[in-house]
């Protein structure tokens, strides 16, 4: 089994707390909210939420994917930390065992960065090509942005 790692950092204008709270504490509710298109339906598998907690992520109608589980592995609300490993679904091609995230929020101006470091756990010697990080990294990033939005167009939400 191999390990490739990607780092990847973006900006935000809204802070770090209300984007925690957004991002990872209520994402749940959000996403299927103001994405129904992206994602249909998320539903806890196992656990109360917190860390050791298992989740199934429908897509929504049109994506090339139709589910994926995910597991949370910690959530730090004070540093605002969130990491959660991809285990199962049709993102997790046969080439891979998982894919693991740790995220943080660190204040900028006043906003945030959000930094992003991703583990891809490979089967045997595969090697993970750059452009099908890029593809992932660039979904991930739309979802970002529409949340980013809805927290902009409802400045009382998630404070």
């Amino acid at each position: 089994m191999g390990v490739f790692t990607y780092e990847t950092e973006y900006t935000s204008v809204i802070p770090p707390a209300r984007l925690f709270n957004a991002l990872f504490l209520d994402i749940d509710n959000l996403i299927p909210k103001i994405a129904p298109q992206a994602i249909k339906t998320v539903e806890i598998l196992e656990g109360d939420g917190g860390v050791g907690t298992i989740k199934k992520v429908s897509f929504g109608e049109g994506s090339e994917y139709n589910y994926i589980k995910h597991k949370v592995e910690g959530i730090d609300k004070d540093n605002f930390v969130y990491s959660y490993s991809l285990i199962e679904g049709d993102v997790i091609s046969d080439k891979l065992e998982k894919i693991s995230y740790e995220i943080k929020l660190v204040a900028f101006g006043t906003g945030s960065s959000i930094k992003n470091i991703s583990h891809y756990h490979t089967k045997g010697d595969v090697e993970i090509k750059e452009e099908h990080v890029k593809a992932g990294k660039d979904k991930a990033l739309g979802l970002f942005k529409l949340i980013e939005s809805h927290l902009l167009a409802n400045p009382d939400a998630y404070n």
